[in-house]
């Protein structure tokens, strides 16, 4: 039997959100992102033939399997948080950032020896080997116990970036990366608050509006002024958070009907949102979405979504396999979508309440109805080609 989806309403305290999200205030992180080398806006991809049968208006998924070459959206952040670390280090205007100003041979030879450590189940640690390399510097990257050892390779490919492994949660790793850093002279960038370390994950969040601006450009290409649903995976929240308050600053404080989507073995926030407190969840949680195993809530973000996001699902892993295999054999013409385990669980939610008549009220709830129109992020490829391929074998007549 199939463990069971929950979902649980928003409880906004209607505090002030913070400013650093609207878009005017993050139109420098999208200059940023555009000035470096091969930027492409991702593709906005539509599935009409999927919203058909589901009996929704339109369903839109944001392919960041394409993003600069990472099968993963995490480069967004990583970069602009380091581009910001080494204007200071440069004692250039961080608001007024451009590649080639941080890369000129008198700025690299200024940063070859600074090393940037963070802590990572696969994609933040690959996209800050990435930009390290991009900015000339070096990469330390900590992994959680259990993390596979194919996105362990996929970071050490990039300039050789030392990567560890450790017998940790996520959470203890993270601190422990924290350590390194006071010990060693490391510079951390990690995309969760720390006591006294905010600046840096607030940075990485706003790295990742870029992907919510681009998303409602390419809607009004298509005349579509405003989405009536997003669903937003999340394991710490910062990206959740990111785009969340971009929406709620570009719509006036009223954005979408918008639903977070967790792991239900490590749905913090969910929790969170239940207890009316930060929660956290200890131990070693188990699930196949290894970038939302994350049992601590950012603290920064996390008010953003407590106030802002309208539900809170926590999903047993059936529910994101449902989500790949679904964009993997898509309907009729609809085009496939390659979304790995952490990036389809929206779309697996969003299948399981449309087909599944026992859990009707669920949908209802959601106001999933004939008109709606759906954002949702597919955040990750396939990071794990083994186990995608496992993952989303063809179903019964179909070669």
């Amino acid at each position: 039997m199939q463990s069971p989806i929950s979902i649980i309403p928003g409880q906004s305290l209607g505090q002030p959100i913070t400013s650093t999200l609207a878009p005017a205030a993050v139109a420098a992180v999208s200059r940023f992102h555009q000035s470096l080398p091969n930027y492409q806006p991702t593709p906005l991809v539509s599935l009409p033939a999927l919203a058909k049968e589901l009996s929704v208006g339109a369903i839109f998924i944001k392919d960041e399997a394409k993003r600069f070459g990472l099968n993963a959206f995490k480069g967004l952040g990583a970069a602009y948080a380091m581009a910001t670390i080494i204007a200071n280090y440069l004692h250039l205007d961080a608001g007024h950032l451009d590649y080639r100003d941080l890369t000129t041979p008198a700025a690299r030879q200024k940063l070859k020896d600074l090393v940037f450590i963070t802590t990572t189940d696969g994609n933040h640690g690959k996209g800050v080997a990435w930009a390290a390399a991009m900015f000339g510097c070096r990469a330390i990257v900590l992994m959680p116990r259990g993390s596979q050892a194919c996105r362990a390779e996929a970071i050490r490919a990039i300039n050789g970036t030392r990567v560890e492994i450790t017998d940790l949660n996520y959470d203890d790793a993270v601190r422990r990366a924290a350590r390194l850093a006071d010990e060693n002279g490391y510079l951390l960038i990690q995309d969760t608050a720390l006591a006294g370390y905010a600046d840096i994950p607030n940075a990485i969040t706003r790295g990742y509006t870029t992907m919510a601006a681009e998303a409602l450009a390419q809607l009004d290409d298509l005349g579509i002024a405003k989405p009536s649903h997003v669903f937003l995976q999340a394991g710490v929240g910062s990206m959740a958070g990111g785009v969340l308050g971009y929406l709620a600053h570009y719509y006036n404080q009223k954005p979408p009907l918008t639903t977070i989507v967790e792991p239900d073995t490590v749905a913090c926030l969910y929790q969170s949102v239940a207890s009316g407190q930060p929660a956290s969840i200890g131990g070693h949680p188990e699930t196949i979405m290894a970038g939302l195993n994350c049992g601590e809530p950012n603290p920064l973000t996390w008010p953003i979504l407590r106030d802002y996001a309208s539900f809170f699902a926590r999903c047993p892993d059936w529910v994101t396999i449902l989500g790949m295999q679904t964009l993997a054999w898509p309907e009729a013409t609809d085009p496939a979508v390659i979304s790995g385990e952490s990036g389809a669980v929206g779309l697996g939610l969003l299948v399981a309440l449309c087909r599944d008549q026992r859990l009707a009220d669920l949908k209802a709830q959601l106001q999933l109805y004939d008109k709606a129109t759906i954002l949702l992020f597919s955040t990750e490829g396939n990071t794990d080609p083994e186990g995608y391929a496992a993952l989303v074998s063809p179903p019964r007549g179909i070669v």
